[in-house]
């Protein structure tokens, strides 16, 4: 019987990459519980910002200056959302909106020197944690998880409700 197990379970078999799957799967569950549980915890800190207003200001980091409608699309918000959002934050000083010259209707928004430093502070107690995590994978792991990511991330994309 043993020896069945194991041609079931051999590299390269079906059952084989029905376990690989199946702890994909798992893993990628835990990641989503994990990164929910760090937000619930970002919003119940005083004064911290939520990872949506972090989003909406990550966007303005290499980008000098954005629309709402812009800054709504990269962070995944609607653009109301983001435009009560982006007030907020520059009711705190880490953005400053200004009317477009060219198309009054649009409200053009940038980063503060303040809201910049905000950023680059999380970035720095960010990083050496993301260095570290991933420091046993190889280049070509790092890529394969990416692309891995970028499929299940077109999949859900592509999914519809049906009713």
């Amino acid at each position: 019987m043993v020896a069945t197990d194991q041609r079931a379970k051999a590299p390269g078999s079906a059952a084989s990459r029905s376990a690989a799957l199946e702890t994909l799967g798992v893993a990628f569950r835990g990641l989503l519980g994990a990164v929910r549980r760090m937000r619930g915890r970002e919003t119940r800190t005083h004064d911290a910002l939520s990872d949506a207003q972090y989003r909406l200001l990550f966007g303005l980091r290499d980008i000098d200056t954005m629309s709402s409608g812009e800054l709504a699309e990269l962070a995944d918000l609607s653009p109301a959302t983001a435009t009560q959002m982006l007030e907020a934050l520059a009711a705190g000083g880490l953005v400053r909106r200004e009317r477009s010259s060219e198309d009054r209707r649009v409200v053009l928004t940038s980063l503060t020197a303040r809201g910049m430093a905000l950023l680059e502070a999380r970035h720095a107690r960010f990083m050496p944690r993301w260095t570290e995590a991933l420091a046993p994978f190889s280049e070509a792991e790092l890529r394969t998880t990416a692309a891995v990511l970028e499929s299940l991330r077109a999949m859900f994309d592509d999914i519809r409700t049906d009713g």
